[in-house]
């Protein structure tokens, strides 16, 4: 039996909820992979119609232990219910969260979550989800089929829909980390299906390390950024849901602000410069010392001649990170510094990326620099 007073909800994985368009929905079933960061004997899922405009009904939900492709661990696909009952309702705007079930939820491992979408969710219907996740999901043919071990697949997609978090729960002295930033948090251009984000990097480690237990869910969106919208809300606006709002959070990274200085609308009004990043960044460690967190600040990663959709690289604008950079490694805001930059960069050029870490486009890591990002974080941190 758990005593609920030593233990504490943490999330073990989420995506950020995003406006998301071209996954048309009607009458199907939906399994997701959630890859856990942390394990607990009791788990629960949040559903989210953030951007929806209209009411959500969820048909039916299921969680259980993935086996392979679709396919779920005979014996542990565990039927979720909302406030005592199967299906449920979610008001546009609003998120909901499972009532517990029992199931043996091991760190490191992966869930999948089942989703029945009774209603024709049409293009003209907002959905929520997150589209660039690098992870196969899963959609059947019509009807609920929530509760089949081998799903039958219509088709696959790497988005997750209206599926933002999976919580455990966890002995009271675990700890909780939000992984919060733009594309190089949400691991851009990464292996799919590989987990190899630098969150996913950090997680294996903590439980290598076999002391602290520590949940880490990935609260990156590609294109985000820190001062105006871009890809999703921007950061100030974002910062309560996505991170204090997190069960269980205790400490939180943030690296963003590359997107800021890339102003990818061009729009004259929204170019910035070192001092209103540096601003936007002391809001964020204002409200998370508020809420009792621990917060890291990341060093923004090199762009020099960058080629990502055109490119937005010049001389002024790197001037501009650099003084961001120097604020966050001198400056002392921030309660410890993660210098991803000095991880990746090259020493004998250090306002480019060592090629062994570049994907190519002088902007995002390859699988191996995303790696390297999450090798670089001293554990000692989360002691």
């Amino acid at each position: 039996m758990i005593n609920q007073s030593e233990m504490h909800w943490i999330g073990t994985w989420a995506t950020t909820p995003d406006p998301m368009e071209g996954v048309p929905l009607a009458d199907q079933t939906v399994r997701m992979i959630a890859r856990t960061s942390i394990g607990g004997a009791q788990v629960r899922v949040r559903l989210s119609n953030a951007y929806g405009a209209h009411d959500l009904a969820i048909g039916a939900a299921r969680v259980g232990l993935r086996a392979d492709g679709a396919d779920v661990v005979p014996g542990t696909n565990r039927p979720l219910t909302f406030n005592g009952s199967p299906s449920t309702t979610i008001a546009a705007g609003a998120l909901v969260v499972s009532d517990p079930v029992e199931l043996d939820v091991p760190a490191l491992a992966d869930l999948a979550v089942s989703v029945y979408l009774p209603d024709d969710l049409d293009e003209g219907f907002r959905l929520t989800g997150h589209s660039n996740a690098h992870q196969t999901n899963y959609i059947s043919p019509r009807g609920d089929r929530t509760a089949e071990t081998a799903l039958a697949v219509e088709a696959t997609t790497e988005a997750f829909v209206f599926v933002s978090g999976v919580e455990v729960l966890a002995p009271r002295d675990a700890g909780g980390l939000v992984a919060f930033g733009d594309s190089l948090t949400e691991g851009n251009l990464s292996q799919l299906d590989a987990n190899h984000r630098w969150p996913d990097q950090l997680a294996r480690r903590l439980v290598d390390r076999g002391t602290r237990p520590f949940g880490v869910v990935n609260q990156g969106i590609g294109g985000n950024r820190l001062l105006h919208d871009f890809r999703g809300d921007n950061a100030l606006r974002r910062f309560d849901r996505d991170v204090l709002a997190q069960p269980g959070v205790t400490h939180v990274i943030v690296l963003i602000g590359i997107n800021d200085l890339r102003n990818g609308l061009g729009k004259s009004e929204e170019e910035v410069d070192a001092r209103a990043m540096i601003g936007g960044l002391n809001q964020l460690i204002t409200r998370a010392r508020t809420a009792g967190l621990k917060i890291f600040g990341g060093t923004l990663l090199t762009w020099e001649n960058e080629t990502f959709r055109g490119g937005a690289y010049t001389p002024a604008r790197e001037a501009e990170r650099q003084a961001v950079n120097a604020w966050i490694r001198e400056s002392g805001a921030f309660d410890a510094v993660i210098d991803f930059e000095a991880a990746l960069r090259d020493p004998d050029h250090p306002m480019r990326m060592l090629p062994q870490w570049d994907y190519g486009d002088h902007l995002h890591p390859n699988d191996a620099g995303y790696l390297r990002m999450g090798d670089c974080i001293d554990l000692a941190l989360f002691d």
